[in-house]
C-alpha cells in the first residue's frame, strides 16, 4: 500500500489527494489516453495534481510538457481590459487557447494564426496540460477534437469540474 504523495515544487506546502499506488495507475493513464481530466470541485486539488502529473511525465514525450493556466489567462485578458479583475462568465476562446500556448515558458514560439498552430502542434509528440478548462468555448473546444484528429503525438490532461468535451476520454475524480 502507498501513503500520500507529497507535491514536488519546491517550497510547496501540501500534498497531492491520493496513493502513491493510485498516483502510479494515473501517471498510466495519460501516457495510454489522448485525453484524461482530473475533475473536483475545488480548483487546488486538481490544479496541484495536473502540474505535479505535467513534471514527472513531460522527459517521457519528446516535446515535454506545456502547462497553460486558463483560469489565470481569462484574469490577465481582464486586466488588460480594465486595470482590475473582475470575476464573469467569461469564456475562453480558440484563439485565447492558442495565444496562451504561445506564450507557455520553454515552448517555442506558434506560428501566427490558428491554423499554423494547428500544423505546428500536429508535428509534436507532447503533453499539453489544460487547467481550468471550464470556460473554453464551443470553439475552442472544437478546434482542440480537430487537434487531436491531426496529432497522433499529442496528449491533453486537463482540469476542470467537468470533463473536458472533447470526445472520447478518460475521467479521473478527486
Amino acid at each position: 500500500m502507498g501513503g500520500i504523495v507529497p507535491t514536488r515544487e519546491t517550497g510547496g506546502a501540501g500534498t497531492l489527494p491520493m496513493t502513491s499506488t493510485e498516483l502510479s495507475g494515473l501517471l498510466t493513464a495519460v501516457r495510454r489516453s489522448r485525453v484524461l481530466t482530473v475533475t473536483c470541485g475545488f480548483r487546488a486539488p486538481r490544479s496541484l495534481l495536473v502540474r505535479d502529473i505535467s513534471l514527472r511525465l513531460s522527459s517521457n514525450f519528446f516535446d515535454g510538457a506545456a502547462v497553460v493556466a486558463l483560469e489565470q489567462l481569462e484574469q490577465w485578458e481582464q486586466l488588460e481590459r480594465s486595470g482590475q479583475p473582475e470575476q464573469s462568465e467569461h469564456t475562453t476562446g480558440m484563439r485565447e487557447l492558442v495565444a496562451a500556448l504561445g506564450r507557455v515558458p520553454g515552448m517555442p514560439f506558434l506560428p501566427c494564426g490558428t491554423a499554423n498552430a494547428a500544423s505546428w502542434l500536429a508535428e509534436r509528440d507532447m503533453l499539453l496540460v489544460l487547467d481550468g478548462t471550464d470556460r473554453l468555448s464551443p470553439e475552442a473546444l472544437g478546434w482542440l477534437r480537430a487537434l487531436l484528429a491531426r496529432a497522433p503525438g499529442l496528449r491533453i490532461l486537463a482540469a476542470g469540474r467537468h470533463p473536458l468535451a472533447v470526445g472520447q476520454g478518460r475521467v479521473h475524480r478527486l
